[in-house]
């Protein structure tokens, strides 16, 4: 007889199941067996092959020794290989470290040797720079090679580095092998390594709860409906693709890769597959905000965008709404598993004019439903962790906490530690909260200019600097300065074909920005980028330290 209602404990299996999203493919394969689940140029998988394959991934690694906690690192374009092994790793007990494939030779030698990674499945486009990477480790782990046949091969690439083809791995497993779930939620399931700033970068590691969990509030806060088709421009090394390879599964969705960001390709994929969502970095917006005519397809029907980094310039925004593509700007980091908090627009915005609903929706906003805190709070020693007022104007600190914040940095306690300084999880992003509750990104912590004594948001000047006819892309640093401390230095990069004075943008800039906001420099450049589309920043600090402008 019960007594209380501690005396009904969890029943294992029956009505406490870890959280994985590996059952997210299970289920894909028994509801929607002959659905279309993953498309690549004339490569198709259903859901019912999609599963098989990964069923083979697994039994193939474990009989390479593969086990939990095993690290199993891809250098894969978005193809179906890297698709599979977001399942198929984690069914073996492995974990998926997921490389940037634009990184140089010691980088991916040293995540390699960090990561602790016993297998290398690697695409031979990218085979020049993984062979260096590979002679410079003492224990090399094993090579598996992916050949995209449906490629010519690359100049100075294309060499087989490793003892088999993805092909034969697979084909050395089992197709009905059990389906490997984690023996704990709280297991490591991916592995991802910051990319973007000064120093080595930092392995973040995330589990298998708060994977299955960051899909549930992607759905709820995309309102994704069944069977979207998906197309795949976020590379998938980025936060595992923002998470939306397991999301989409959930919904039974249409995976279609796309290897190489250009803007005919995407709206080309968008006409072919009716495709009906896409991620993609504010720089690809612009990209096709801008895209010649000829190339530019406006669908007959709306396609939901989701966008994350520094938020869209406004002017970028209005040309996008103008293409059919309704997008959804989201916040978060490689720490947090993505995107945690999203501007949910509210009821009276659509009836408002264009360049002012730009402006609003490129807010934050308010955090997804996985997560329970999302805050802002000071970072002034007096009132340090306590929360900033909604007035818009006082700066603080975005302070996180819920089931998308990773374990922690991989060998890394300091790291850690101070990441999760007074419980919560540390973003070093400065915002602003607006009366009505939702956040505003106003710099990275590192990133703001003190001029005179006065705080200059670098974000700020760079919104203004993008709408700019003539500007591509737009940073802003601080530049030491005799007189005021620190002066902001713009870096713009011109569209194709376009010149323009630093007088004229400078001029441009006064007509948007109270007098100490303009920029004092202005270097034109082509601004350089991680794969992700994120300008690098710290790259443009150092040519200032160094004298180079």
């Amino acid at each position: 007889m019960h007594k209380n209602y501690r005396d009904l404990p969890p029943v294992k299996g029956l009505n406490f199941i870890e959280l994985t999203p590996i059952s997210f493919l299970k289920r894909a394969a028994d509801t929607y067996p002959d659905h279309p689940a993953v498309i690549y140029r004339e490569r198709q998988y259903t859901w019912k092959q999609t599963a098989q394959r990964c069923k083979r991934l697994a039994s193939a690694l474990r009989r390479l020794g593969v086990e939990t906690g095993t690290t199993v690192s891809m250098m894969a374009a978005n193809t179906p290989e890297l698709i599979e092994a977001h399942y198929g790793i984690p069914m073996a007990g492995g974990v998926l470290n997921a490389i940037n494939t634009r990184l140089d030779a010691g980088t991916v030698a040293y995540i390699l040797a960090h990561s602790d990674c016993r297998v290398l499945i690697t695409d031979s486009h990218f085979s020049a720079v993984v062979k260096r990477a590979l002679s410079e480790l003492e224990q090399p782990p094993i090579v598996v090679d992916i050949d995209d046949t449906q490629l010519p091969p690359p100049q100075d690439n294309g060499e087989r580095l490793g003892r088999m083809t993805y092909e034969e791995l697979l084909e050395s497993g089992d197709p009905d092998a059990g389906w490997g779930y984690p023996q704990c939620e709280w297991d490591a399931l991916t592995l991802n390594y910051t990319s973007g700033t000064s120093g080595r970068p930092k392995g973040v590691v995330y589990h298998h709860r708060g994977a299955y969990l960051m899909s549930m509030g992607t759905i709820a806060a995309w309102e994704i409906p069944r069977h979207p088709r998906y197309l795949y421009t976020v590379p998938m090394f980025h936060c595992n693709g923002w998470g939306h390879v397991w999301t989409m599964t959930v919904m039974g969705g249409t995976l279609v890769c796309n290897r190489f960001i250009r803007a005919d390709l995407i709206f080309d994929a968008i006409e072919r597959h009716r495709i009906t969502h896409f991620g993609a970095a504010p720089i690809v917006l612009g990209m096709l905000a801008d895209a010649p005519a000829p190339i530019r397809k406006t669908p007959d029907y709306t396609v939901q965008v989701m966008t994350a980094g520094a938020p869209p310039p406004s002017k970028v925004l209005e040309k996008i709404q103008q293409l059919n593509l309704n997008v959804t700007h989201v916040y978060g980091l490689t720490e947090t598993y993505g995107h945690v908090v999203y501007c949910e627009p509210k009821g009276g915005w659509k009836d408002l004019p264009g360049e002012q609903l730009a402006e609003l929706k490129a807010r934050q906003g308010v955090r997804l439903p996985m997560m329970e805190a999302a805050t802002v709070v000071s970072v002034d020693e007096a009132k340090a962790g306590q929360p900033v007022a909604a007035d818009g104007r006082a700066l603080g600190e975005i302070a996180l906490a819920g089931n998308t914040v990773m374990k922690g940095y991989y060998k890394n306690p300091k790291a850690t530690a101070e990441a999760f300084a007074g419980g919560r999880f540390h973003s070093g992003d400065l915002a602003v909260v607006h009366a009505d509750g939702y956040i505003e990104i106003k710099d990275r912590l590192k990133d703001i200019i003190i001029s005179g004594g006065e705080n200059i948001s670098s974000i700020e000047v760079e919104s203004v600097l993008y709408k700019h006819p003539k500007a591509a892309a737009a940073a802003v640093v601080a530049k030491p300065d005799p007189k005021w401390g620190e002066s902001p230095c713009a870096f713009v990069e011109l569209k194709p074909g376009e010149t323009a004075d630093p007088d004229d943008i400078i001029q441009f800039c006064r007509r948007h920005l109270s007098g100490f906001k303009l920029p004092k420099q202005v270097i034109f450049m082509e601004l350089p980028k991680t794969a992700t589309g994120k300008i690098q920043k710290f790259r443009l600090r150092e040519m200032v330290r160094e004298g180079a402008v």
